[in-house]
């Protein structure tokens, strides 16, 4: 395989990019400065290299930027968030997209991918553990189930939702200790999304809209 070919073939593994986008790509490449191809290559070294994923939630974000908890994301460390809330999504996209909204100022969980969209081998990269650690240590008030309403999003949600119940039932614990706790409440997101739709291509009116009339 030659030069073009192994880059075309790098960015068909891109989500959404086929054969001919990523030709696209290429050959829009080879038109480049060379110093744009090493901005480009230094830019891609910083995201390795800076950027990191959040312990609570596993959003991205810069390390070394502004003052914050350690290890924690600009949202997780927000002291004006309400601590009470937790909003689990499918991947980084979708919590840009209800942040978009500024309707919600909750917590967030992502969880990393689908049920239906990873091989068995692969369903080991879905936080399930993580979730399960977050929701014990917490209090929350609820949880709300954001995933979006395609048949891999509905299937996940059904999961989570098996994972949250016997979770929440087993109440918070505090120094180590359990301790008995008011269940939270689950939630889903209200279907003004469409069926087979995402939230990371839905209009703030229509995500607003599905935050309010959440059930």
């Amino acid at each position: 395989m030659d030069s073009l070919d192994k880059l075309i073939d790098i960015f068909k593994k891109f989500p959404t990019v086929g054969s001919r986008t990523a030709g696209r790509f290429v050959y829009y490449l080879m038109k480049l400065p060379k110093e744009k191809i090493d901005e480009l290559i230094n830019a891609i070294q910083e995201l390795k290299n800076k950027i990191k994923l959040c312990q609570l939630c596993f959003n991205p974000y810069e390390a070394g930027g502004s003052p914050r908890p350690a290890e924690l994301c600009v949202i997780c460390s927000d002291s004006r968030r309400d601590k009470n809330l937790l909003c689990i999504v499918e991947k980084e996209s979708d919590l840009l997209s209800l942040e978009s909204t500024k309707k919600y100022n909750g917590l967030y969980f992502i969880l990393g991918g689908t049920v239906s969209t990873m091989r068995k081998e692969d369903m080991s990269q879905l936080r399930i553990e993580e979730l399960k650690k977050r929701i014990l240590q917490n209090n929350f008030s609820e949880i709300i189930i954001a995933l979006n309403p395609t048949p891999e999003g509905r299937t996940t949600s059904v999961l989570v939702e098996q994972i949250i119940n016997p979770v929440r039932n087993a109440g918070v614990i505090s120094n180590g200790v359990k301790e008995a706790c008011k269940l939270p409440r689950v939630t889903h997101l209200a279907r003004g999304i469409p069926v087979g739709g995402e939230l990371e291509y839905a209009d703030e009116e229509t995500l607003e809209s599905a935050l309010e009339g959440r059930k």
